[in-house]
């Protein structure tokens, strides 16, 4: 069950669906049209809503407090929302564009934002600038130097271990300032198996989809390597195949050829709640099942330094306003947007996803990301070491390119023409829809 929970929780963070009918060349030909469902009703002006949030109790739960509060509070508009499972949700905007009737408001995984911006599905944001200037960088989504998205958390990654067993074995525990070399953390990985962890490290790898960017693309960005030249967004050449990039997807490789991960547990943190993971790469929305489970022993780490610092992915979910609305409905949509990212909405979120607040003021009033809190290491790795996403329309070809070579790759794949290979593919998909407007 727990596992299950997990599981579903995960993808609500990232978006399993992300390459769902985002990156193809057809994409960009599609375009919003009028919602008819969100018209004048009643001398209330509908603001249509959807989420990609069912089954997410504790997030809809929030969500239906604040849209009848809204709503409560004036008497121009009507927030209407309906939620869509997350693996089904992208198809239903896709389709949705397609046929014209996109909603006021949607919600999209941080890097699909360029790809609907390109595809015309969402216009520009529009809110107040003390808004948007209040939140984290990875809560905010900008493409071509306007903002389409902003969210009202962010999650984090980091390595969950146990003190008495690092203690046990004498491995340093790391710190922020001072994590583990890559050197030291796989010396550290052989000591754990030699002490009787057949897997020492909870890698994840089980998992699939946007997982696989989110979770490994920081360590190449460590590495010193990238998924894509960040000046041009034009290419990867010389990043995702070049040498660093090599080293890294070395170690990978090695780190499941002699055991130190695996690819067959399951998904979530269960491995690790039974010490039969001594480490655990995971997210902050695993961090109080594990608080539940191991107590003070439980520590949360930064990972492994490869050669340029730790890092770990940036940016979650974050709100639109389609491109369909306009008039009343666009001034209703920004309404209510710039209503909801008051504190109270974005701790109650927070306390219920366990995810970081997106203002530094409700992080410390929330309950476990305040500088009391049990988690606060997750919000200074977010503040430190997070490395958003290329803004790019191309994302969804580089997160599915990304995710199968470095599948192959931890198989036994040959690890530079199968970046090699990689390379081509992203960079034909970006050259066959002409730069998705890079150079404009």
């Amino acid at each position: 069950m727990i596992a299950s929970q997990n599981r579903l929780t995960r993808r609500t963070l990232l978006g399993a669906a992300l390459a769902a009918g985002v990156g193809s060349a057809a994409v960009g030909c599609a375009r919003a049209g009028t919602t008819s469902s969100s018209d004048s009703d009643g001398g209330r002006t509908k603001i249509t809503m959807w989420t990609h949030s069912a089954g997410n109790e504790g997030e809809l739960a929030v969500y239906k407090q604040l849209i009848a509060d809204f709503n409560a509070s004036q008497e121009q508009y009507e927030v209407v929302q309906e939620s869509f499972p997350q693996e089904s949700y992208n198809d239903a905007i896709t389709a949705a564009a397609t046929a014209g009737d996109l909603p006021v408001l949607l919600d999209m995984d941080g890097p699909v934002m360029p790809n609907w911006a390109w595809a015309g599905y969402i216009q520009p944001l529009g809110l107040d600038a003390k808004i948007t200037d209040s939140l984290l960088t990875t809560a905010v989504g900008t493409w071509k130097d306007e903002i389409y998205s902003a969210g009202y958390w962010d999650a984090a990654l980091a390595i969950f271990a146990r003190r008495s067993v690092l203690e046990k074995n004498g491995i340093r525990i790391p710190t922020l300032d001072e994590p583990w070399p890559i050197d030291e953390f796989t010396s550290a990985l052989e000591t754990l198996k030699g002490a009787g962890y057949d897997t020492p490290l909870d890698i994840g790898a089980e998992d699939t989809g946007e997982w696989w960017p989110y979770a490994y693309s920081p360590m190449l960005q460590s590495a010193g390597g990238d998924l894509l030249d960040r000046d041009t967004l034009l290419s990867a050449d010389g990043l995702l195949n070049g040498p660093e990039a090599v080293t890294f997807f070395t170690w990978f490789q090695e780190a499941f050829a002699k055991g130190y991960c695996s690819n067959s547990g399951t998904i979530g943190n269960q491995e690790f709640a039974d010490d039969k993971a001594a480490l655990a790469y995971t997210g902050s929305w695993n961090a109080k099942a594990a608080l539940d489970t191991v107590g003070e022993d439980l520590l949360i780490l930064p990972p492994p330094d490869f050669g340029t610092g730790a890092k770990i992915g940036g940016g979650s979910w974050q709100w639109g306003i389609s491109s369909a609305a306009t008039g009343a409905q666009l001034e209703g949509a920004r309404a209510y947007l710039e209503f909801s990212f008051q504190d109270k909405y974005l701790v109650a979120f927070s306390d219920s996803q366990i995810v970081i607040p997106a203002t530094d003021s409700a992080r410390q009033a929330s309950t476990y990301f305040g500088a009391d809190g049990a988690l606060v290491p997750f919000a200074e790795l977010s503040a430190s070491a997070a490395v958003l996403r290329p803004a790019t329309p191309a994302y969804a070809t580089i997160s599915t390119t990304f995710e199968t070579a470095a599948k192959d790759i931890m198989s036994g794949a040959d690890i530079q023409s199968t970046l090699d290979t990689a390379v081509a593919d992203i960079d034909a998909n970006i050259s066959s829809n002409d730069g998705y407007g890079a150079s404009s």
